[in-house]
């Protein structure tokens, strides 16, 4: 894709529309946000915030070859800028030179990310944690103030409790004027019950993801994000769960992880019924792709048919038919029947089973916090709410518009994810064509093409503030798009108009 036509600016002018990326990174300028690391009270600056990140005993760098497989440690990332290419390295680091530069890449307005930074909300220290937070928020905040018209650096808010969300929440917003927040997908607690085991405490861990089973009530967070107007977007990883601890092998480990970390966050939010209690919240769901959404959202709904509450009955052992089961196995049991020596204890042995498998535990409903009545529901309360950040150079986006396939014939909110500022994105110049390569091949239509790199982006800000993108060079674009999404009506359903070329969220 080097021929002129194929260049980024060509490409732009050809769709008639803005593209707006839901999800590029900056670098972070360490020896300048050093200076306000420490001025928030953290004085051995990034390299003492980084190495605070996570639970102590998984420090693979810091561990010889032996530990790392005795603790089974998991490897660490390598290479994670290209470093090679430098007016990109410099383009992440540098906010001049970003905004000088997105014109040439094909992009009309993106909103940022920290790399680094990323791993502040990890930091278990709770000092450590908030102050770090709070000197990358303002860093951020400063450095692109005067780039405003095509940049939007979020904010990066602590999720280890939900006073501690509130606050950074409320302090972003009002006093730095954010207008998007960043937070972390899960926090990785202790196992109380472990901590008197010295050996073992740092190994017996769980993962928090602020939904069903929670240790705190996340509803305050989810409430100041509505009041502020501020889109909620999760940028975790899965790295060091389950079957991806290599301690020796990154790829193995990276592959899948975005997707597994978004796929708990998403179930957890959604049967925790925060979509249910906050049907305003809108929470984005970064570089998983949408494959396992659209997964997801066909599982719950097969998941509520068999087992809803009423469903389940059918499971439930008081409802076995003693008598009846005995008559057809003494009818029907043949050599099971001659290897038994007192067939008379067959009955008692049936009902000790049976008190076995019910136990003193009634049916549960596990959509009680949801509250769904009817399959349609799950869609009225998964669709509007979640977006979905996919990369340019993912084959599985178009399954967001396969309305043949997904269930109700919807199609769910993917949002265009450059990643410039990362490792796989080797030249920024290509995001834009890799991205349109799904039209050439078949995979997106040229209206899927629109709604995935900018009307879905857009509203996905703009259903939590309205005035989200005012001053910006989409504007304009940002206002029609809105006009009319009031006149439609609101029936919390998502309306695919190829016609018109856009996803509407006629809430």
């Amino acid at each position: 894709m080097n021929d002129t036509q194929y260049s980024p600016q060509a490409i732009r002018e050809r769709l008639g529309h803005p593209v707006v990326d839901a999800d590029g990174h900056f670098l972070e300028f360490v020896p300048v946000l050093n200076q306000y690391l420490r001025e928030e009270g953290v004085p051995g600056g990034m390299a003492e915030a980084v190495r605070a990140g996570g639970i102590g005993s998984r420090n693979w760098d810091l561990l010889s070859p032996e530990e790392r497989v005795s603790r089974r440690s998991t490897i660490k990332p390598w290479g994670l800028t290209p470093i090679e290419n430098a007016v990109d390295l410099c383009t992440g680091l540098l906010p001049k030179l970003t905004h000088k530069r997105l014109p040439e890449l094909g992009i009309d307005f993106a909103i940022l990310y920290p790399s680094g930074g990323l791993t502040f909300l990890t930091i278990q220290d709770d000092d450590t944690r908030r102050a770090a937070c709070r000197a990358l928020n303002r860093y951020a905040t400063d450095m692109y103030a005067d780039f405003s018209d095509r940049l939007c650096p979020v904010a990066t808010i602590p999720m280890h409790t939900p006073e501690e969300a509130v606050a950074e929440l409320e302090y972003s917003v009002k006093q730095l004027g954010a207008k998007a927040a960043l937070i972390s997908g899960w926090t990785e607690r202790r196992v109380e019950a472990a901590q008197s085991i010295p050996e073992a405490a740092d190994f017996a861990t769980w993962h928090d993801f602020y939904g069903i089973d929670s240790v705190y009530d996340y509803d305050p967070v989810w409430a100041k994000a509505v009041e502020l107007g501020v889109p909620l977007s999760i940028h975790s990883v899965g790295m060091g769960w389950g079957s991806r601890r290599s301690i020796s092998n990154y790829v193995y480990n990276h592959i899948g992880h975005f997707a597994a970390a978004m796929e708990a966050s998403a179930k957890s939010l959604f049967l925790g019924g925060v979509t249910r209690r906050f049907p305003d919240l809108r929470i984005g769901f970064l570089e998983g792709g949408v494959q396992w959404a659209v997964s997801l959202f066909a599982d719950l709904i097969g998941h509520w048919e068999k087992r809803n509450i009423e469903a389940v009955q059918a499971y439930n052992p008081e409802r076995l038919d003693g008598p009846a089961v005995l008559s057809l196995i003494m009818t029907h049991g043949g050599e099971l029947l001659s290897r038994i020596a007192d067939t008379s204890r067959l009955q008692q042995e049936f009902d000790e089973l049976r008190s076995v498998l019910s136990g003193t535990q009634d049916p549960m409903d596990d959509f009680a916090h949801v509250g769904v009545e009817r399959p349609e529901d799950i869609r009225d309360l998964f669709v509007p709410n979640f977006y979905f950040g996919c990369e340019a150079d993912d084959p599985m986006t178009g399954t967001a518009f396969n309305t043949k396939v997904n269930p109700y014939g919807v199609q769910l909110n993917a949002i265009f994810s450059s990643d410039i500022g990362h490792w796989d994105v080797p030249d920024m110049r290509q995001v834009l064509a890799e991205a349109y390569e799904a039209v050439e091949h078949g995979w997106l239509t040229s209206s899927a093409f629109r709604d995935f790199v900018f009307t879905n982006v857009a509203r996905f800000y703009t259903d939590a503030n309205p005035d989200f993108f005012e001053g910006t060079t989409v504007a304009s674009d940002a206002l029609a798009l809105r006009r009319p999404q009031h006149a439609a009506g609101s029936t919390g359903e998502s309306v695919h108009n190829e016609t018109a070329g856009s996803l509407g969220s006629t809430r």
